[in-house]
């Protein structure tokens, strides 16, 4: 039989069954039910049958598929299997691509975007928290270090971006944007995308944006008035929402928040009596605890009691309703909302009144027996049972114009530090 014509080719149709045109020397076109054309080239290769498919006609033409097999068989007299360096090169495209995708996927902007998505979901990240976090990054770092492959950035690249955010006097920002970063590489690493972490070699590379407290807390109003916004936005249960917002108006420490009884609050004279037993001075005085309730106050416990009231206890547990709620409440919500420990605790709320207060001039003792502070001075401490029935007008008109301040604070209002008369 000779060789075959694109004539002969155009001509064949398909059938019942398959079958083959044979060009010569091991080519052939085989013509299938479903009317495709493909070139095949049967050869021997270490004693057995192999076939090595060429191409589909008229995508791959009659010349072109001669030179094909003659290429083919230029392999097989050289000791070369043609079908095994077929694969051979696919294998290669193959890891080819995979490089590519994996160049892409590396790079730090994918990687933290990647980590941001990953950890939005499953903390639960407020869009509050979740659209800071990603504007800091957007706006301070992708503009520089987006491009760049995560595995490849150095220590002193990434202090060099940090600075510019420390050069513009956004001291706090930089600090964020710094432990951001790291959080994105430590992901990274974890990913198989990056070694280590360079940001861990610029530990005190920044001068530290706030003192140092047992107890961190806000001292600064206009980051105050930020959290109040933040406590207003919290999207998470009741309970924890409204002992969030209670938090800042009360001074009572984070035990005794959380322990709070409906027996312990009257309406009625705007007050809540802790008794002795439950707040930590009063083991050692015997006497309870007077909290006066600004209007602000009452608002969001009376806001809560329909939810709540039937109960023991103002804040119960989710789980159990004869409990209350867990020491760690308050905490998740900030860490949620992005106030790290280094910023902000649930017991820096009564350092954060404190300083604050002493700042606008009302009186260190007024502030103590709010705090519900041993007292110091011994001929004081000789009328301890009396010690938290001091000054209770002062503290009542004080507690009063605190939660004002805060809600001016908190709708962003310019507040001018003033001294008490």
């Amino acid at each position: 039989m000779g060789k075959l014509s694109d004539k002969e080719i155009r001509a064949a149709k398909p059938s019942e069954k398959q079958y083959k045109l044979t060009d010569g020397d091991g080519l052939i076109l085989v013509v299938r039910t479903t009317g495709a054309k493909l070139w095949q080239l049967r050869y021997r290769f270490g004693g057995k049958e192999k076939t090595l498919s060429i191409g589909e006609y008229p995508l791959v033409p009659l010349a072109t598929a001669r030179e094909n097999a003659f290429k083919a068989r230029q392999s097989i007299r050289e000791g070369v299997d043609p079908s095994a360096a077929k694969q051979a090169a696919r294998a290669a495209l193959a890891m080819q691509s995979e490089q590519k995708q994996h160049d892409a996927r590396s790079v730090f902007e994918v990687v933290a975007r990647e980590w941001f998505e990953k950890h939005r979901l499953s903390l639960k990240w407020e869009d509050n928290h979740s659209s800071k976090i990603l504007g800091r990054l957007e706006k301070d770092i992708f503009p520089w270090l987006g491009k760049r492959p995560v595995a490849e950035i150095t220590a002193p690249e990434l202090l060099s971006v940090i600075r510019k955010i420390e050069a513009r006097g956004a001291l706090e920002t930089a600090h964020r944007a710094l432990s951001e970063c790291g959080r994105v590489f430590r992901y990274a690493v974890a990913s198989g995308l990056a070694e280590r972490d360079p940001s861990g070699d610029l530990k005190g590379a920044l001068p530290p944006y706030r003192k140092d407290n047992h107890f961190a807390a806000i001292t600064d109003p206009k980051v105050v008035g930020e959290l109040l916004r933040d406590i207003e936005g919290y999207s998470g249960t009741h309970v924890v929402r409204a002992a969030f917002a209670l938090s800042p108006r009360v001074f009572l420490r984070p035990g005794e928040l959380r322990k709070l009884e409906w027996e312990w609050i009257d309406f009625e004279s705007a007050m809540i009596t802790v008794p002795p037993s439950a707040h930590k001075t009063g083991k050692k005085t015997q006497a309870p605890h007077l909290v006066p309730l600004s209007r602000q106050a009452i608002q969001i416990l009376k806001e809560i009691q329909p939810l709540t009231g039937n109960g023991k206890f103002v804040f119960p547990s989710e789980r159990d309703k004869n409990r209350p709620m867990s020491d760690n409440g308050v905490r998740s919500a900030m860490r949620r909302m992005g106030w790290t420990g280094e910023e902000m605790t649930p017991h820096g709320f009564r350092a954060l009144a404190s300083t604050i207060l002493d700042n606008l001039g009302y009186k260190q003792e007024w502030i103590e027996r709010q705090l519900a502070h041993d007292e110091h001075n011994k001929v004081k401490a000789a009328y301890k049972r009396d010690l938290f029935l001091m000054y209770l007008p002062e503290r009542k008109r004080m507690m009063a114009e605190w939660s004002d301040y805060l809600d001016a604070l908190r709708n962003g209002a310019s507040v001018i530090p003033f001294k008490v008369a």
